[in-house]
């Protein structure tokens, strides 16, 4: 069985691919592929998948780490709930990129950015964000006008 790509470059993505990408990516791929015919100029990027993010979180028995922390939790405790979503956060910055998707990401900035020093923007992009009976939408980090890796 041939492993699934980590990186996936937009203009490879369409909305068939939202469960492995999210839906901002999803569309961007949708809006590059239909949109630039016509003449929109939509930015060029990639999406790291739902795949990588599982992979990476499964290194170092990280996931586990995670539910345990949270396991059986009073969602009601605020201070706790604070705590350790700071110590959730802290084992994430932490950890170590799988070498694969590190090489992946490296592969994929160098191409974007062959031309010149560009610049990027980091967001998140997740699978199930805006479900009928679940929306976070808007409550991860974005990052603007990134320069070099």
């Amino acid at each position: 069985m041939q492993q699934q790509a980590y990186v996936i470059p937009f203009e490879q993505l369409g909305m068939g691919d939202v469960h492995r990408v999210g839906g901002k990516n999803a569309s961007l791929g949708e809006m590059i592929q239909h949109l630039s015919g016509a003449g929109v100029r939509v930015p060029g990027g990639f999406a790291t998948t739902a795949e990588a993010y599982r992979d990476f979180l499964s290194a170092d028995a990280l996931d586990q780490r995670i539910s345990a922390a949270l396991d059986g939790m009073d969602t009601n405790d605020i201070g706790k709930l604070v705590g350790t979503g700071a110590k959730i956060r802290q084992w994430i910055r932490e950890a170590s990129f799988p070498a694969r998707l590190k090489e992946e990401i490296a592969t994929h900035f160098n191409a974007l950015a062959a031309d010149g020093d560009g610049s990027f923007a980091i967001r998140s992009s997740a699978t199930a964000e805006d479900l009928p009976d679940a929306s976070f939408a808007g409550q991860q980090e974005t990052f603007l006008n990134i320069h070099g890796m």
